[in-house]
């Protein structure tokens, strides 16, 4: 493979000096319906040649700007920056989505390749002292150069980005900065490579005896998936959430349960070629150094400057403050399994591998109510369209499904979006199913975003998910948990496709960090709302609604394990904090440090961290360092902005116009507070969120 990769990247130079751009599809506009890129074209090979000649273009670009002889203006210097790199940016979109989303060894081995080369790029931009003197300029004048407020944001953002960006280091320390910059984004990537071929090597390969308790949609896929590894009748069960959350649920092989958590719960940590402590740990020390060169104690400090909640104390104060509430109900519930426990033939003390089946076992008997009752009305196209129904509700908008359009793997499907009256709004490209080429997890990205800069570019945005395959007659069930997944990802999409914006530089999801998860928390509060439930909870056989009766069964029980859910939450949160609020760089234990923290904030041993460091990819190949937080600090003004429809009703068209105009459509024009305040009227208050988790 290595030979084959140098061989790769050999032909790919070949081709940029032979200047065989034509067949590349990146060298010009795609001619494709919407302008989407043109996926059935694109080969792996011309993914080098563009990034290659789309950084010399934008070097070039960069260059004319920094030494234009004309005194520094907001047009000259500013909007000009907003339009270099088209190439550059055009190739990255597609790569990174398709990296993620559908990878392959040879666009691993590309990301690898590039990365320093990307790192090196951006520096080149950023530590370039002409172009900062010109950004400079314009910066010191702005409040006298007649700017509407998106172009005095865009100004100040490009001069924070700088600053930030090591723009006033001097040269000695340009180079250092350089070379930390370079080896996170190598680390960064191997970290995540090393996570996906953990959860793709682990594989429960078990028999008809091993499936007791299991529910037939779960044994179908079971056996699907054995079926494809050459497994012929067998079940195998994986790591990927949809296999594993489901049998931890279900299956009375309690010892089957814990190889399978433990197994989770171990990624990154068996001292092998996959192992990652020593790149945590590495790339804890990294962040800390380069924290020091632009004068920040802590890497914490870097990143929080520019969010809400602006530093790690207002950070801690938060989480704080739901922490023992949150770790009180956890205990009582814990006493409730243990309890349940110590009523059987052979009683034992819980561990963590038994929680999730505990929990269901206890929600079946307080309120008659289990995931099994639940998932067949909730059928994954029935979920789309009610996600798609309530965007028709609140804001007049509609989905049709087009068949025309090229995708990049056949699980894809595309949907255009149009305003009420039929005018174009943007594309939504789904893509659902759990494949070993996806990284786990679900997010939210876009193949183009949207911008007015140089005409209309409307939004192409992609939600990508990893929910559980149709298995033979059986169509794709989804939990509960999944069904708040596909809405919250939707929410992120809305935020990017209903963008009005200028400069693509502040449109869509481009907000602090601890203000982007706001637009998509919000879409969940309507998952299990009776009305909302109506409109979409039908069953998979009879298409029949989900009956009153089961409904409110599920509204009894929205704040069961509710304690559970917040503490395993913030003690990720916490673990990020305590790494990224390092000082000074240390050769401690990753294991031992990780362990003696969440011991000293009373963090019980039946409940593991949400993430342990090993596999929290959310910071260390996520862009979430100092940042997992930000879902909580999001949830405050999610739950306070919630109650606004509560108070006024659950689809009030006024309401979800402000909710668009202020903050779905402003992207990052404006201080996000003061975005949030327009729609509320008032800065966000927390008891929503306390009543909404049964902490108050």
């Amino acid at each position: 493979m290595r030979l084959f990769f140098i061989l790769l990247l050999f032909c790919c130079f070949v081709v940029i000096s032979c200047s065989s751009q034509n067949d590349n599809p990146f060298f010009s506009d795609y001619n494709t319906p919407f302008g989407v890129p043109p996926f059935e074209q694109i080969k792996t090979e011309h993914y080098v040649p563009a990034f290659t000649i789309g950084m010399e273009q934008e070097q070039e670009e960069i260059d004319a700007i920094a030494n234009n002889p004309d005194p520094a203006t907001f047009e000259n210097t500013i909007v000009a920056m907003e339009k270099t790199g088209k190439i550059l940016k055009k190739a990255q979109h597609v790569f990174f989505n398709i990296l993620e989303s559908n990878t392959s060894e040879e666009l691993q081995n590309i990301a690898k390749a590039m990365a320093p080369k990307f790192s090196k790029h951006r520096d080149n931009i950023n530590l370039n002292e002409k172009l900062f003197n010109r950004i400079k300029t314009v910066y010191g004048k702005r409040l006298g150069l007649g700017l509407n407020t998106e172009q005095k944001t865009l100004v100040e953002e490009y001069y924070k980005d700088f600053q930030r960006g090591g723009a006033n280091l001097p040269p000695d320390k340009k180079d250092k900065f350089r070379k930390i910059n370079e080896q996170l984004s190598l680390l960064s990537l191997k970290f995540g490579d090393n996570v996906l071929g953990e959860i793709n090597r682990f594989e429960m390969v078990l028999e008809k005896d091993d499936l007791d308790g299991l529910p037939e949609s779960l044994i179908l896929s079971a056996k699907e998936a054995a079926k494809e590894k050459g497994y012929e009748g067998k079940y195998l069960f994986t790591i990927h959430k949809p296999s594993m959350i489901p049998f931890l649920q279900n299956s009375t092989r309690r010892d089957l349960k814990e190889k399978i958590y433990k197994a989770y719960t171990n990624k990154g940590n068996h001292d092998d070629d996959l192992d990652n402590k020593a790149i945590v740990l590495k790339m804890a020390n990294l962040r800390i150094e380069r924290a020091h060169l632009l004068g920040y104690k802590s890497h914490a400090d870097y990143v929080l400057e520019v969010t809400m909640a602006e530093n790690p104390e207002n950070v801690y104060k938060l989480l704080n403050q739901l922490w023992k509430p949150a770790l009180k109900r956890a205990g009582a519930e814990l006493k409730e399994l243990q309890k349940m426990i110590d009523t059987e033939e052979k009683p034992f003390k819980l561990e963590s591998w038994d929680w999730w089946y505990y929990a269901e076992k206890l929600k079946k008997a307080k309120y008659d109510l289990d995931e099994n009752t639940l998932k067949p009305y909730f059928k994954l196209e029935n979920v789309r369209q009610g996600a798609f129904d309530l965007a028709n509700k609140l804001y007049g908008i509609t989905f049709t499904e087009l068949t025309d359009i090229p995708i990049y793997h056949k699980d894809v499907k595309v949907f255009e979006v149009k305003e009420s009256n039929g005018a174009h709004i943007g594309l939504l490209y789904t893509d659902y199913y759990v494949r070993t080429s996806k990284r786990g997890g679900a997010w939210m990205d876009a193949f183009q975003s949207q911008s007015r800069i140089e005409g209309n570019k409307y939004p192409i945005i992609v939600n990508v998910c990893n929910f559980p395959k149709p298995a033979g007659d059986m169509p794709s069930l989804l939990s509960l948990d999944n069904v708040q997944t596909l809405f919250h990802e939707f929410g992120h999409a809305l935020h990017g496709l209903l963008s009005n914006c200028t400069y693509p530089k502040l449109a869509g999801t481009s907000v602090p960090r601890d203000f982007v998860e706001m637009p998509s928390q919000i879409m969940e509060n309507w998952v299990t709302e009776p009305e909302m439930l109506k409109l979409y909870a039908h069953h998979y056989e009879t298409d029949e609604p989900m009956p009153d009766e089961l409904i409110k069964k599920m509204q009894k029980a929205s704040l069961f394990n509710q304690g559970f859910a917040t503490v395993e939450y913030l003690a990720a949160s916490f673990l990020d904090m305590n790494w990224h609020t390092l000082e000074e760089t240390t050769e401690l234990d990753v294991n031992k440090f990780e362990a003696d923290f969440l011991n000293s904030i009373g963090l019980m041993p039946e409940i593991i961290s949400r993430y342990r460091s090993t596999y929290f990819q959310h910071i260390f190949s996520g862009g979430y360092s100092a940042g997992y937080y930000s879902y909580i600090w999001s949830a405050v003004s999610d739950a306070d902005a919630f109650a606004a429809f509560q108070e006024n009703g659950l689809f009030d068209k006024k309401t979800a116009a402000s909710l668009r105009e202020n903050i779905l459509s402003a992207g990052g024009k404006e201080n996000p507070m003061i975005l949030y305040k327009r729609f509320r009227g008032r800065e966000p208050k927390i008891d929503p969120l306390l009543i909404r988790r049964g902490l108050k």
